[in-house]
């Protein structure tokens, strides 16, 4: 009896360890995003969308995202299927503590956006726009409710990115080249192909532009123009959601435009250059 008595004790603490531990990430960790249960932070109930302001952070300007969400679902065609969720963070240390990024905004695939203190100061200090940046996110998190969490961790990264640059009409804010920069640097030669992008081939390709992710970013969002204007706006929807039910990418293009990915890609370059 005694024995069985230990055997249980020995088996009990490392589960609470491990309850303890999960417990830990869930609530103040990189589990974070994806806790039931939000701990330090005030939430405000606004009309189209929650957000969570951590205590101790001076900011009550955030009622002013509320008006964003319309302006993003007239343009994607779809509508929240629940209110998006917004985390503003007190400093730095608390962000990086409770997120994967060191970037000024993070969407996961949940569908929750982080953003940064340091974005709220570039804000203020005109730098960036939050407004913009916002719709950014707000467009990934939009894809994301519709699509689900696998779905969303398959989807093409660089169509995810060029959607929500062009939507929230991003190039040539901060450090985004405008439409026409960006052209003219694909035409001395810059690329990234989309297919690449987040993938080990990606460090193979040379950018001649201070800020690479920018670049790429207003690239794709070329590309997104480019596909709305030769086959309208309804093609290029048809396509972004067909995609959520086949993760075969090449096969999908080819049946929504009738022309392979990497022919459309070279006309599209030679559309640049001209």
């Amino acid at each position: 009896m005694r024995s069985r008595h230990r055997k249980t004790v020995a088996f009990t603490v490392p589960s609470i360890v491990i309850v303890g531990l999960l417990a830990y990430l869930f609530l103040f960790g990189k589990l974070f995003p994806f806790s039931p249960v939000i701990v330090g932070f005030t939430d405000y109930d606004l009309p189209n969308m929650t957000v969570y302001v951590q205590e101790g952070v001076v900011y009550d300007d955030f009622h002013r995202f509320d008006t964003l969400t319309s302006v993003v679902e007239e343009f994607h065609q779809f509508t929240f299927l629940a209110k998006p969720e917004l985390f503003i963070f007190r400093d730095s240390a608390s962000y990086f503590q409770r997120t994967v990024t060191r970037a000024r905004f993070f969407t996961y695939p949940n569908g929750r956006i982080m953003v940064s203190p340091w974005a709220i100061g570039e804000d203020e200090q005109g730098t960036i726009s939050l407004d913009t940046y916002l719709r950014h996110e707000l467009s990934h998190a939009l894809l994301c409710q519709h699509m689900g969490i696998l779905t969303a961790l398959d989807y093409p990264q660089w169509l995810l990115e060029g959607i929500a640059v062009y939507s929230a009409n991003q190039r040539g804010t901060s450090w985004y080249p405008d439409r026409d920069q960006t052209l003219e640097l694909i035409k001395q030669g810059n690329f990234m192909p989309p297919l690449w992008f987040g993938t080990e081939k990606e460090d193979r390709v040379e950018i001649d532009w201070q800020y690479r992710a920018a670049f790429c970013y207003s690239e794709f969002a070329c590309i997104v123009e480019y596909l709305i204007h030769i086959g309208g706006k309804q093609k290029f929807l048809d396509y972004m959601k067909a995609l959520m039910n086949d993760s075969n990418h090449d096969r999908v293009f080819m049946d929504v435009f009738g022309v392979e990915f990497d022919e459309c890609l070279k006309d599209f370059r030679e559309s640049a250059g001209r």
